[in-house]
This record gives structure tokens, sequence and C-alpha cells, in this order.
């Protein structure tokens, strides 16, 4: 009886002082008087993905370009090192934090003087509703934008987006941007997010912008459906070498449980844009409006994922990307079609361990000889490793 009424009593101290702990806890995160070094931290983190390619069809290489076969022999499959990257967080404090991301594998490129370096920016984070990003990184304009390499949940990241950022509306570029909620959640109100910056517009690692003109844009999403589906509205104005013009879409996110161990995911895309980089690359003698040169695309990405649940083997996801892209639709109209089949592993949570298999199946409705305007087919194997 009395070890029992011990044990109470030192229960009953143990309780008292962890609430006292916790109290003075809160008091001192309330009354810090000096935030320089107040929640600072440093994390690493990486993402490794190396590729077998096999082109499929005959006179067409691994890059999917069409070669003569009296000229060259071309070579029809590869193994490739698509992405080494490391990356770097600092949190300063709870409010100032540094992000830098270098890709290793563009090394291997030729013109690794504008590449390498992705992000480089520094973010200031009051709240949820208002924070604010100044560097290198990518604008929020459309929804691949949103989500890292890791989880294209496919081979890559889609036609579309490689266009429009060849053209300075996505991919890394160097500016500042605001972003944060509209509304309050936690009041019931219907969720309202919203993205809006400037930029200069001609891409990553350049020193300076190529023209007095700023890029500017602006997005909006909003989830309906109990947050199972987000809609998603862009904006943007910008030039590229003195040329103006302006880009715009939409988009919608939608994710379903089908079953306790199925799930769907679907993800669809349109925009619309000037193409500065066609412009550009026309001879200055027979060069029009830079407004003539407009691009288009839309795909849709359907994702059926079926957990396992292993120890070993997470699940298993199957996805077709269908894509319909136009990059001179309003001068001479060309609509380029690609189909993405793959399977997908994956070995850990949160695509940490993923291998893919796949086919790139690309048809153009005017084909270009010895170009890679040309119909083909291309087998791939993907392992991808985030740490």
């Amino acid at each position: 009886m009395i070890l029992h009424r011990k044990m109470q009593c030192m229960l009953a101290v143990i309780a008292c002082l962890s609430s006292l702990m916790a109290s003075a806890q809160n008091i001192k995160a309330d009354t810090v008087n000096n935030y320089s070094s107040f929640k600072r931290s440093l994390s690493i983190f990486g993402l490794l993905q190396v590729r077998d390619q096999q082109s499929l069809t005959k006179n067409v290489d691994v890059t999917g370009k069409n070669f003569n076969p009296s000229l060259t022999k071309g070579v029809d499959n590869s193994f490739s090192l698509k992405r080494a990257r490391l990356g770097l967080k600092g949190n300063i404090n709870d409010q100032f934090s540094a992000n830098l991301l270098i890709n290793f594998a563009d090394f291997s490129n030729t013109d690794i003087a504008n590449r390498v370096l992705e992000n480089a920016f520094v973010k200031y984070s009051k709240n949820k509703y208002l924070n604010i990003q100044v560097g290198q990184f990518r604008p929020f304009f459309g929804v691949e934008d949103l989500y890292p390499a890791e989880y294209t949940m496919t081979w890559d990241y889609s036609n579309q987006y490689n266009l429009f950022g060849s053209s300075g509306w996505q991919s890394f570029q160097l500016g500042a941007t605001v972003f944060g909620d509209v509304t309050n959640t936690d009041k019931g109100q219907i969720p309202l997010r919203y993205y809006a910056g400037v930029y200069n517009g001609n891409n990553r690692n350049k020193q300076v912008d190529n023209d007095k003109t700023k890029n500017v844009y602006a997005r909006l999403e909003t989830d309906i459906l109990k947050k199972a589906v987000t809609i998603s509205v862009n904006g943007a104005l910008g030039s590229d070498g003195g040329g103006k013009g302006n880009a715009w879409g939409a988009d919608v996110v939608s994710k379903f449980r089908l079953a306790p161990k199925w799930k769907l995911f679907l993800n669809a895309e349109y925009k619309q844009g000037t193409n500065f980089a066609l412009c550009n690359s026309i001879a200055p003698d027979i060069k029009k409006k830079a407004k003539d040169y407009v691009m288009q695309g839309f795909y849709v990405l359907p994702v059926i994922s079926y957990e396992l649940a292993k120890p070993r083997l997470r699940a298993i996801e199957f996805s077709s990307r269908y894509e319909l892209l136009d990059e001179n639709s309003k001068l001479q109209t060309s609509p380029h079609q690609t189909f993405t089949p793959n399977l997908s592993f994956i070995f850990s949570d949160n695509y940490a361990a993923v291998l893919m298999i796949g086919t790139i199946i690309d048809i153009y409705k005017n084909q270009v000889p010895l170009t890679t305007s040309y119909n083909k087919n291309i087998a791939y194997a993907q392992l991808q490793l985030k740490f």
C-alpha cells in the first residue's frame, strides 16, 4: 500500500514537472528577444535518376532524331544520367531560410555555364498567408512547377513544360515571388491559394536580363469535393529580347480512393503562350512579331496505384500520359502527339526508390526527316533514388 502511494506521488510530481517545462518552453518561444538562431537547422537531400534508353524505330537514334543510315550508323541504345541532384536547405530562424539545388548530371552537358545550378533562393515565411521567395527558382506557373521531379509519376515532365520553359514561362528563372493562402480554412472557408511574381524571363544562370521588361505572372487555385479536386488558372505577361507576349492556362488535379488498396490520380492541363524561343531562332530579315508565334498544348495523366504495403514493395502504379502539343499553331501548325505508358514499382514510400519501365510514342502530323520531329518509339527503364 505504501509503495503504491509512493508511485502515485512520483507520477504526480512527474506530470507537474512536465506541465511546468511545457509552459516554460511556450513562454520562452513567446518572449524571445533575439531570433538570430531561433530554430536554426540545416538539411541535405538528393535525387539520382539513372536511365537506359532503346530506340525501337528504324533509322532513329536514342535521342529521337532521324538519321540517314548511308551517312551515319546512329546510336540506338544508351545509358544516361538524367539527374544527380544535391540540395541544401538552411533555416536561419523560424522565418528566413536559404535553398540551394545543384544537378551534377549537367556537368556532362556542353553548355554547363547555364546549367548545373537550379535553385538558389532566399525564402521569408511570415505565416500561411504570406511567403516571399527571391533568387532563382521555378515560378509557380502551371501545376508541374509545384512538384519536384521525383513526383512526376512517369518518365519525366511533359513536353509542354519543357517547351514553355525554353521561352521563359516555366522552369528555373531569376526573380521574386509571393504566395500563400487567401482564405482561412480553419474557419471552414473554401480554400483559395495565390501565387504571383516578377522575374527576368530569360532562363536560369544569366548574369542580367536580356531586356528591360520583366515577366509577371499570377496563379489562383482552389479545392473542391472535400479537397479531392484542385482547380487552378494561370496568367502571365512577358518579353524575351525585346519581343513581348503572354501566356495563360488552366489545370485540374484529382485524387480518389477507389477501394481500400486502389487509388486514382488524375492530372490534366492546358496552356497557350508566346513561343519566344522559336521567334528568336528565325533570321532577323524574316522575323515576324513575337505575338505571331503561338504554342499551345494539352495533356492528361491518369495514374492507377495498387498499394501492396509489403516491406520491400510498397505499391505498383500504372500511368499513361497523353499529350497534344503544337509549337507554332498560328503560322504553321503541326500537332505533335505523345503517348507514354509507364509501369512503376515503388520500393520505398514517397517515391524514394522507384523503378519505371515504359515507352515514349511520338506521332507528328508533319514529319521532318533528319530531325527529332519524326515518328518514333523509345523504350526506357529508369531507376530513381531520393534521399
